[in-house]
């Protein structure tokens, strides 16, 4: 009886403790509802996917509220998608300050993976990394040759694994489409081959695939507090050691690169990519060595996570609608060029179209929660947020948002920006402002590498189109992520190469 009393108070005394700690402070907003804890722990019994999730919890409250309490990273945080919330917290960088998992959770796995960094960082801090980085990441005249070549290699590595696997079956695009990312991205800023497209598995790209299973495992990611305990919890010790494993790795790699021992010359003004910058900072003292490692991991992640994820949205949606791939392979045809620049590119006003318009469907960061409240605020003129409250947006909601987008918001139209590049781009412009269309973020911390971002999905469709044909295997079923960056699962393409392709002398092979 004695025993049974006593584990009976265990209970009553862990369940207090667990209320206490998933409670709803009394401080937010009580004119707006909680979105259900447990769909921050689907994940644990559940594959549905984060458009699934969405529609079914969220999309009603939030098109009617515009906010929503939600459980993430083990608190109660505000998440909107009402655009003028959104614009409102985006343009008040003094109010909203940008802070990361090193700030909300910093004893955590993913705050030892992403520490203080460009994107995380807030004051002198950032204003510091954006004085060196940014004229790297912001470059107006990126290298296009790098991104063609490695969008050559990524086409003939898809061709000769659909013809080792037979045309009848669809091949996994996903792993393909992250070494070519990894590849593109260390030509173009971390002066460095990492190889992936040539010698598969490499460790660098094996750790990616690795990092991105560990750090969204539901149940740490909502409830970050039992990373504290590593000696207790073995596969938190290990994931641990797989940050540390990949921090090493890539600053052996990329201080040690090839390309910077045999060089006998100074890097040209005009030819200097974000790591040279980085590095003469380092030696220079302005940042230390911790500074560097953190913005280059977040360098190395950002860069190749975006792209890839859509990447892989890319071939699922022009590969269920011919339609849509004929338009632009038609576009790319016409213009004659088998080796574009990025002005050929961008006077492209449907290929243009068509990547504003993927990353209005499939927003790769569909949502962020890494904004704290300095201050008291009434948002927007009418929702108040107590000071020290976390606030996030969630761009698959606002940019599917019928009051934001009409009857067709859900409907993937390119045609919907404009038919000429200019006003296709100023469109994108405007709806950013209005918070409408967030796909890179807005006013002063909008994304520093939207232009490489964009120079390099126009260049690798351009490629893409030229040389083949891809149809949705049909076996396959769309499943997007359930968490992190949003993307298609396990999507299979059926590639076929065109006859056109012949006519390039220049083909990697």
């Amino acid at each position: 009886m004695a025993i049974l009393m006593y584990f009976g108070g265990v209970v009553v005394v862990l369940a207090i403790l667990l209320y206490r700690r998933v409670r709803i402070p009394s401080t937010l907003p009580k004119n707006i509802p909680a979105a259900p804890i447990y769909i921050s722990l689907l994940g644990l019994w559940s594959d549905m996917g984060q458009d699934e999730i969405y529609d079914r919890w969220l999309r009603q409250p939030l098109e009617k509220y515009g906010a929503v309490k939600i459980w993430f990273a083990g608190r109660w945080d505000l998440l909107v998608t009402r655009p003028e919330y959104i614009s409102d917290m985006l343009k008040h960088e003094d109010v909203f300050a940008k802070a990361g998992s090193q700030k909300k959770i910093p004893w955590s796995v993913i705050a030892s993976l992403v520490g203080d960094n460009i994107i995380n960082s807030h004051g002198d801090d950032w204003k510091l990394y954006t004085s060196i980085m940014k004229p790297g990441l912001q470059k107006t005249n990126f290298d296009s040759k790098p991104i063609l070549d490695k969008s050559r290699r990524f086409v003939d590595i898809l061709l000769n694994t659909q013809r080792d696997t037979g045309a009848n079956s669809g091949i996994l695009v996903n792993p393909i489409i992250q070494r070519f990312a990894i590849a593109a991205m260390g030509e173009s800023f971390l002066d460095i081959d990492f190889e992936c497209l040539e010698r598969p598995n490499a460790r660098i790209e094996v750790l990616q695939s690795i990092i991105k299973r560990t750090i969204f495992k539901p149940l740490y990611f909502n409830f970050p507090v039992l990373d504290k305990y590593p000696y207790i919890f073995r596969s938190r010790r290990r994931a641990f050691a797989i940050m540390k494993e990949f921090e090493d790795l890539l600053y052996d790699l990329v201080r040690n690169r090839p390309r910077k021992i045999l060089r006998k010359e100074p890097v040209k003004p005009e030819d200097e990519l974000v790591i040279h910058m980085m590095e003469r900072a380092l030696d220079e003292g302005m940042i230390n060595e911790q500074q560097f490692r953190a913005n280059l991991k977040i360098l190395f992640l950002t860069a190749h996570e975006d792209t890839q994820q859509l990447l892989n949205s890319t071939f699922w949606q022009l590969g269920s609608d011919q339609t849509i791939q004929d338009k632009l392979r038609a576009e790319v045809l016409a213009t004659g060029v088998t080796n574009p620049t990025s002005e050929t590119l961008n006077k492209l006003p449907y290929l243009t179209s068509l990547v504003c318009e993927l990353l209005r469907v499939y927003p790769p960061v569909s949502q962020l929660i890494n904004r704290v409240s300095l201050e008291p605020y009434l948002l927007g003129g009418k929702l108040d947020i107590p000071k020290g409250t976390w606030v996030g947006w969630n761009a698959l909601g606002v940019q599917s948002s019928e009051a934001a987008w009409g009857k067709t918001a859900r409907q993937f139209i390119p045609e919907r920006w404009g038919d000429k590049p200019e006003e296709i781009m100023a469109k994108a412009r405007r709806e950013t402002v209005k918070g409408r269309y967030i796909p890179f973020n807005a006013y002063n911390r909008k994304c520093l590498g939207q232009g490489y971002a964009l120079l390099e999905m126009k260049m690798v469709l351009f490629e893409l189109v030229r040389r083949v044909r891809w149809t949705v295997d049909p076996q396959y079923r769309l499943k997007l992520t359930s968490g992190g960056i949003l993307g298609p699962l396990g999507c299979r393409i059926r590639f076929e190469e065109l006859d056109s392709s012949r006519m390039n002398a220049d083909s990697v092979t």
